[in-house]
Order: structure tokens, then C-alpha cells, then sequence
């Protein structure tokens, strides 16, 4: 349930602040990144993140957007397996 939260709206999902601080954050960074300043940083050190964390956030982001800007512009659709992750029991 909380992945279909997180997919549709993850500002209506049921997490914490920090967790959605740290999202605001991972949508700047992939989004508007030429934005992002001091001000960013330290909202983040606010919610106890470290920079290593912070870091961390920023590549992940980073590389997610890298690949699936790469995987639109050549037109790559993810496998049927992929779309039914989480959705169905394991036996």
C-alpha cells in the first residue's frame, strides 16, 4: 500500500517528515537541480540527515534519472516481472 502512496502522491503518503523532507529533496535534485543550494543542505541537516547521507540521496537520484532518461530516449519499457514486483504473494 505504501508503494502505491509513494507512486501517486508521495507528498499524501503516510511517512514521516524527514522522509519527505528527504523526498522533496531526491525531486529537487532530479528536477531542478541547478536550484539546489545551502538552503537545500542544511533543511536537510534539519532532518538529521549527514552529508554522506545527503550524498548518497543526491547520486542515487542522480543515476535513477540518468537511466530512465536513457531508457526513454531509446524507448526501453521495463519487462511484465518488473510491473508485478510487490504485487504478488510469494509462495
Amino acid at each position: 500500500m505504501l508503494a502505491d502512496q509513494l507512486s501517486g502522491n508521495y507528498r499524501k503518503a503516510d511517512i514521516t517528515p524527514r522522509q519527505k523532507a528527504m523526498l522533496d529533496f531526491a525531486v529537487k535534485v532530479s528536477s531542478h537541480s541547478h536550484e539546489i543550494s545551502d538552503a537545500d543542505i542544511e533543511a536537510m541537516h534539519e532532518h538529521g540527515f549527514s552529508d554522506e547521507d545527503i550524498w548518497d540521496i543526491g547520486a542515487i537520484t542522480s543515476f535513477f534519472s540518468l537511466s530512465n532518461r536513457m531508457a526513454n530516449l531509446l524507448g526501453i519499457r521495463p519487462n511484465d516481472e518488473f510491473y508485478m514486483m510487490g504485487r504478488i504473494p510469494k509462495s
